[in-house]
C-alpha cells in the first residue's frame, strides 16, 4: 500500500474515531490541539473540544472532561450536538477530580476564565462563556472567574438563551467576580425550564442567577451567594413552586428581585438569609425598589447572625475557601461545594 492510501486511512479512522467518541479530554498544560481527545492523548483548549463534539450525533451522552489548569476562553463556546437529547446528563463539562474525591485540592480545579470581546447582540452587546444551546447539559467541579476584557461590560459565564430547552444542572462549582478587574454580571443566566443548581458558591458576582422567561422546575439547593452587588436572583414570574432549601444569602444588595406588579408566593426553607440590605425587591423604570408587599412563605429560615466563610489570609488558599467555617451561622445546612463531609 502506498503511502498516500496509508494517510488516508489514518486521517479517516482519526475523523471516525472523533465522530463515535463520547468522553472527550482536555488539559490546558499537557494537551495539544490537533491530539484525539482521548484520556491519553488529550486536546489543550476548551473550544476545541466542544467544536469536536459539534460532530457528535447526540444519541449518547456527550462529556468534556477537564484535568486541572486554567483555560481561557477566546470566543463564545456554543454546547450542542447535532441532534437535541433528551436523556439527563446528555452534555457534561466537568473535572476529571471532583471536590469530592480523595485526592481533590483547590490547585486540581479548573479554572475557566474568558477573554473575549463581546460576542452576542441578543438583546444588548455582551459577552458569554458558554452558550448553552441544547437540552440537559451540567456543568460539575468548575470555577469560573469574570471577564477582564475592559471592552466588555456584562459577562455571564454561562447562558441559555432559548426559553424552549429544558435541563440545565450546575453542581459543586465556583464562581468567583471582582467588580474592579474582572467582572461577571451574571454568573448563570438561563431562560426555560428545569434549572438546577447545588453544592455552588457564587462570590462577588453582581447578580448569581439570572431566570426570567418561560421558568420552571427550578432549584437552588445547598448553595452559598455572598457579595452580590445588585441581587442574588432574579426571577421571571412564571411557577413560584421551586425549591430553595440549605442556602446561605449574606452580604448581598437585594436578595431576591422580581418583576414589578407582582407577589408570587415564593417558599424558602432551611436557609439563613442574614446580612443583606434589602430583602425582597422588584425591578421597575428607576431600577431596584424595595417591595413593601410580600407573599412569599418562610419556612426554618434564620435572619440574623453573622455568615463566616473561610477566606484568603497570610496562608494562602484554604482546601474548604469560601465554605462556611465552624463558627459560621447555618454551617449545619451543608452549603458548599462538598457533598460530602471533608476530614
Amino acid at each position: 500500500m502506498n503511502k498516500f492510501f496509508q494517510s488516508l486511512l489514518a486521517i479517516s479512522a482519526f475523523s471516525l474515531s472523533q465522530l463515535n467518541a463520547q468522553t472527550l479530554y482536555v488539559d490546558a498544560v499537557n494537551g495539544t490541539d490537533n491530539a484525539s481527545g482521548t484520556q491519553a492523548s488529550p486536546v489543550t483548549s476548551i473550544e476545541k473540544a466542544v467544536e469536536l463534539a459539534h460532530n457528535f450525533s447526540g444519541n449518547e451522552p456527550v462529556t468534556i472532561k477537564l484535568f486541572p489548569g486554567l483555560y481561557t476562553l477566546q470566543s463564545l463556546s456554543e454546547l450542542r450536538t447535532k441532534q437535541q437529547p433528551d436523556k439527563a446528563d446528555s452534555y457534561t463539562l466537568e473535572a476529571v477530580t471532583m471536590p469530592d474525591d480523595a485526592d481533590w485540592q483547590p490547585t486540581k480545579m479548573p479554572v475557566i476564565q474568558s477573554v473575549s470581546a463581546n460576542n452576542s447582540t441578543v438583546q444588548f452587546a455582551h459577552s458569554v462563556g458558554f452558550l448553552v444551546d441544547q437540552n440537559n447539559v451540567s456543568f460539575k467541579g468548575l470555577k469560573f472567574l469574570g471577564n477582564a476584557n475592559p471592552a466588555v461590560n456584562y459577562y455571564y459565564p454561562i447562558s441559555r438563551k432559548n426559553e424552549a430547552l429544558n435541563g440545565l444542572t450546575v453542581s459543586q462549582c465556583y464562581f468567583i467576580g471582582e467588580k474592579n478587574s474582572s467582572p461577571i454580571q451574571g454568573a448563570i443566566w438561563a431562560h426555560g425550564g428545569g434549572t438546577h443548581v447545588d453544592h455552588t458558591i457564587f462570590y462577588g458576582c453582581k447578580n448569581a442567577l439570572l431566570l426570567f422567561k418561560s421558568i420552571s422546575d427550578f432549584s437552588l439547593t445547598n448553595s452559598i451567594v455572598s457579595g452580590s452587588y445588585e441581587a442574588a436572583v432574579w426571577f421571571g414570574k412564571n411557577d413560584p413552586d421551586f425549591q430553595f432549601s440549605n442556602n446561605l444569602i449574606t452580604n448581598c444588595e437585594y436578595v431576591w428581585l422580581r418583576p414589578e406588579n407582582t407577589a408570587p408566593k415564593y417558599t424558602f426553607r432551611n436557609s439563613v438569609i442574614a446580612g443583606n440590605a434589602h430583602y425582597m425587591g422588584f425591578f421597575g423604570p428607576k431600577g431596584a425598589v424595595e417591595a413593601t408587599e410580600n407573599n412569599h412563605v418562610e419556612q426554618n429560615v434564620k435572619k440574623s447572625g453573622a455568615v463566616v466563610l473561610s477566606e484568603v489570609k497570610t496562608n494562602g488558599l484554604p482546601a474548604d475557601y469560601l465554605n462556611p467555617l465552624p463558627q459560621s451561622e447555618g454551617y449545619g445546612l451543608k452549603a458548599g461545594i462538598f457533598k460530602k463531609t471533608k476530614p
